[in-house]
């Protein structure tokens, strides 16, 4: 892969921008003890599966030694490995068979808070005067109140009091997740050696968790009332955030040729400059949130639009220039399955939607980041009763919206069984027998979709039409092609109510990329004299090369070379 100085359409070539990202989930990929976890050396025995598929960067979601109140996003200690999920050489073997297949690994780094269980907030609790005392954000109360009117995305007050040391700590997800003090330079020490620990281990960059908001205001103000519904955007605007994300890079990051990918909730495309443009010298790229919160407002399920989607990508090709990096992604451990999203879940058309999603993904300008059984088209859980839920965030609003009555239960379910993280985190479906292959135990930590002896990996292995296959293709496609990394961006009918339809060009490279996002068989004529050209690939058979109009199948997607 091309590196350094050399361009492609004015962007500098990198190797992060020219790659496909694969997320997993280990407690759900595969288990290989047994015990009903997924665990490191499930993921090992999969890596001939992931290879095949094309990818080549695989992202862990967390590994580290945690108490799970959170499902490893409370760290109990950054330098070991989760007991359920196996031991340091495990990880060890898993990072060498990657290497070995010529894939790169990225690791979540997760240190906008720790566990309560963390030796340093242990310590923190003893004393207001000892080493530790200021490791995390501790204040007194107000008038026999929090410090200030902040709330935790997992429902309540962003502040617990601590009876041992008789002051509240601020924690803005669970409670057993306090939030470290970055204003403490011996914090930021400690985060940047574990960093090091890891790389010197050879991973190769970093999936960095919720780091805008590392940054408090030291005075913390009230919540503004119109931000009451979007706290995101209070907390991801501290005084010194990007003083300490430009300190990381220097420290750190700089010394080694790796990614970097910041979950930027509460960042606007206005800010987004301010992280990834290259001349800062702070992040690669980040996530925004516009996209997958498009059919969201919290956990109510909302309807959306085409048009609306379209606008979104759009906007971000308008105001990001080319010292600025995007990524693109319809799902992680923290959405929903895309098919059920925006695509048709159905038995008709679930194959027919998964493809024209792929498609787009794979087409459209930034690093794509595919989250896992996405490639197979997995579908959301047909959740029922609130037993059926293990993610802390449902449990927790479940008690602040239907134990107190200010929500029917019916309709909060109704709007779970669409929202809800847990869709993504049920077990990778691998065959069709027991478990679907993700466990000999007889029970899974979370259950397993009862769809899985239809939709399974050893199934659509062998099914050239397959969701996978058409993934494999697309990512072969996408290699060698530099105009769907590089490329120019236009969207060509931005208010078409069913198709989208846009072109990507890189100097002499032209393609032309047809999405039909609905169930009905469409006629449509280019606009400006258009021709289709060269067919490339096609979802559903299309074929009508070098023609001006098009006919097309309910939720196909074709490629044309112009």
């Amino acid at each position: 892969m091309v590196e350094g100085s050399i361009t492609a359409n004015g962007y500098t070539r990198k190797w992060w921008k020219e790659v496909v990202v694969y997320q997993i989930y280990p407690r759900s990929f595969q288990d290989s003890n047994g015990d009903g976890i997924g665990d490191l050396n499930g993921i090992t025995s999969r890596l001939d599966y992931l290879k095949l598929l094309g990818v080549d960067v695989l992202w862990l979601s967390p590994h580290y030694d945690s108490p799970n109140a959170d499902n490893g996003y409370d760290i109990r200690d950054y330098r070991k490995v989760m007991t359920e999920f196996g031991t340091m050489p495990d990880f060890d073997a898993l990072l060498k068979g990657i290497k070995e297949r010529d894939m790169k690994m990225i690791v979540d780094l997760v240190v906008n808070h720790t566990s309560d269980e963390h030796v340093w907030f242990v310590e923190s609790r003893k004393s207001k005067t000892g080493i530790y005392s200021d490791y995390y954000i501790w204040r007194p109360e107000n008038n026999g109140r929090p410090p200030n009117n902040w709330t935790s995305f997992f429902s309540g007050s962003a502040w617990s009091k601590d009876l041992l040391r008789g002051e509240y700590y601020l924690h803005l997800f669970a409670e057993k997740q306090p939030d470290l003090n970055w204003d403490n330079p011996k914090v930021r020490g400690e985060v940047y050696d574990l960093m090091k620990f890891w790389l010197a281990k050879g991973i190769d960059g970093f999936r960095m968790d919720v780091i805008p908001f590392i940054s408090k205001d030291p005075h913390f103000p009230d919540c503004p009332k119109e931000y009451a519904a979007h706290p995101e955007y209070i907390y991801a605007a501290g005084p010194k955030l990007h003083q300490y994300l430009q300190e990381m890079h220097r420290e750190v990051l700089a010394k080694y040729n790796v990614m970097t990918v910041g979950e930027a909730l509460g960042v606007t495309l206005e800010q987004t400059p301010l992280f990834v443009d290259e001349r800062r010298h702070e992040l690669n790229m980040i996530f925004h949130f516009d996209v997958v919160r498009l059919n969201r407002q919290g956990w109510r399920w909302k309807p959306w639009t085409l048009p609306e989607l379209k606008a979104i990508y759009a906007r971000f090709d308008r105001e990001l220039d080319l010292n600025n990096w995007q990524t693109v992604f319809l799902s992680n451990h923290d959405n929903p399955r895309p098919v059920s999203s925006f695509g048709d879940g159905s038995v008709m058309y679930r194959e027919r939607s998964a493809k024209v999603l792929a498609t787009m993904l794979l087409t459209l300008k930034g690093t794509p980041f595919i989250y896992q059984g996405d490639e197979l088209g997995m579908i959301n859980y047909p959740f029922s009763k609130i037993e059926d839920f293990d993610d802390i965030e449902v449990k927790n609003a479940w008690k602040a919206e239907v134990l107190t009555q200010r929500v029917n239960p019916e309709e909060y379910l109704f709007h779970l069984r669409k929202t809800s993280r847990d869709n993504s985190r049920t077990p990778m479906q691998w065959d069709d027998s027991p478990n679907a292959g993700f466990t000999t135990a007889a029970k899974p930590w979370l259950a397993v979709h009862p769809s899985y002896q239809e939709i399974n990996a050893k199934q659509e292995l062998a099914d050239p039409n397959s969701v996978y296959n058409y993934f494999k293709t697309m990512l072969e496609l996408r290699k060698k092609t530099l105009a769907f990394v590089y490329g120019d961006y236009r969207d060509l009918d931005p208010d078409n109510p069913f198709l989208f339809i846009y072109t990507r060009t890189l100097a002499e490279d032209k393609f032309l990329i047809v999405l039909n996002f609905s169930t009905n068989t469409l006629t449509y004529s280019l606009p400006d004299g258009l021709r289709t050209g060269q067919l490339v690939l096609s979802s559903f058979g299309g074929q009508e090369e070098n023609a001006l109009a098009l006919h097309l199948a309910a939720w196909e997607a074709r490629i044309y070379r112009i």
